[in-house]
């Protein structure tokens, strides 16, 4: 018997029919004699309907009370879920973020959850109740309802699977599991058996839409497996999560004790794209020390996350150029607070671009491989793909380039690391 936390997504919840088919789903892992806690999305497409819905009342919402709004997409799936698990014979109830209580901070629309009040939850699962709790949700100190932002129910899911103790936390999406790159792009990807949470941590930071970045910091941070699984098979088939062929997101142990010495030649686990960054330069910028606080100061005091950093070299007048990439949703905030700042920075000009994608290998075998690096460059040249910024990390390399040679470089590149399956072979 083990105790599991499964979440499902707004697309598995999507109507009366696929939460019933979510119902069977966690029946089955009750039949196996598992004890369960679900978190639930609210409906594909609600909470966008729900937060129109602020926006149109008034542009200048309260956030406290756009969180009231947005928040009761999850507590309707919630109490449909219990009621669908109650029409198919089992014991069921749901947990509302204020009532376990799920304590949080108090930055509505984007709060943290701080802990996870378990006593009444653990004797629910333990009496063979099945838990149900509306994800994306908690309460504040001050008693009112706080949502974690966009994704934020992988990251409830994570906290209530650390909070129980969970054997696992099953996330089940509408694919099957964490592949070498987006088969859509790239047919002959590979899905991953283990992935490790630097691996996802990264994937995930750079594009991957399989699970929520936070979420995996936080199964990282408390040590929570995750299990990827696709909430599309057949709801039917008596074959329980743990003997599906999902993807684990485990620490480095679990995976080197899998695989042994194979983990030395996994040299890159996957390839990675996003097409949401804008691309900013700022021109003739002092170049003198100081000088490139007063540009990132500003951006990072409302929150802005700057990735891709480039500083050229200086000109002769005694000025260089800065070039740098942001979220292309926080663009027209970063310029703002940059032209509002221009005086004190001192540059000339500012330029963006938006037609532009980064391209990320990620892969735990850098740390002991050399090449990685130019292995990318050479693959990229070939096919006269221009880099136009670069950033690395331990595990990962990330080039910008022209957006339209996005799903060129990716099929390049997951060619040039051999991580095409093999004809026939998935």
């Amino acid at each position: 018997m083990a105790r599991i936390v499964m979440k499902f997504g707004g697309t598995s919840m999507a109507g009366i029919e696929r939460i019933r088919n979510v119902a069977a789903r966690v029946k089955r892992e009750v039949a196996a004699g598992h004890q369960v806690a679900v978190v639930v999305s609210a409906m594909a497409g609600e909470t966008d309907r729900l937060v129109n819905f602020c926006r149109e009342a008034s542009p200048l919402y309260d956030p406290a009370e756009y969180d009231v709004v947005v928040a009761s997409g999850e507590q309707v799936t919630s109490g449909l879920l219990a009621i669908a698990l109650q029409a198919a014979g089992v014991p069921a109830r749901s947990w509302l973020g204020w009532q376990l209580p799920i304590r949080s901070s108090s930055a509505h629309a984007a709060a943290r959850i701080d802990a996870i009040d378990t006593a009444a939850l653990v004797a629910a699962m333990e009496s063979g109740e099945v838990a149900v709790i509306p994800g994306f949700q908690g309460m504040t100190e001050a008693g009112r309802v706080a949502t974690l932002g966009r994704g934020g129910s992988d990251t409830s899911a994570v906290a209530v699977a650390a909070a129980v103790k969970a054997d696992r936390c099953d996330i089940y999406t509408d694919v099957d599991g964490v592949y070498t790159t987006d088969p859509r792009i790239v047919p002959r990807a590979r899905k991953l058996s283990r992935v490790t949470y630097e691996e996802m941590l990264e994937l995930a930071s750079v594009g991957a839409k399989v699970l929520q970045t936070r979420s995996v910091g936080l199964a990282m941070k408390e040590g929570v497996r995750i299990q990827v699984l696709s909430s599309f098979d057949d709801p039917n088939n008596s074959a329980t999560a743990d003997t599906l062929p999902g993807t684990m997101i485990v620490g480095d142990a679990e995976v080197m004790g899998e695989i042994g010495d194979d983990m030395e030649r996994q040299l890159i686990t996957g390839i990675a794209h996003d097409k949401n960054e804008a691309k900013i330069t700022l021109t003739q910028v002092p170049d003198k020390p100081g000088a490139v606080a007063r540009i990132f100061g500003p951006l990072a005091a409302i929150n802005i996350n700057v990735d891709m950093i480039i500083q050229n070299i200086a000109h002769n007048s005694g000025s260089t150029d800065v070039t740098f990439t942001v979220p292309q949703a926080e663009l027209a905030r970063a310029l703002d607070v940059l032209e509002k700042a221009k005086a004190d920075i001192g540059y000339d000009a500012q330029v963006h671009d938006t037609k532009v994608a980064k391209i990320s290998v990620v892969g735990v075998g850098m740390r002991s491989h050399a090449g990685v690096a130019s292995t990318m460059f050479a693959a990229l040249a070939d096919r006269g793909i221009n880099i136009q910024a670069i950033s690395t990390s331990e595990i990962k390399v990330s080039v910008l380039i022209e957006e339209d040679y996005t799903e060129l470089a990716v099929r390049v590149l997951h060619t040039a690391y051999g991580l095409d399956a093999e004809e026939g072979v998935e």
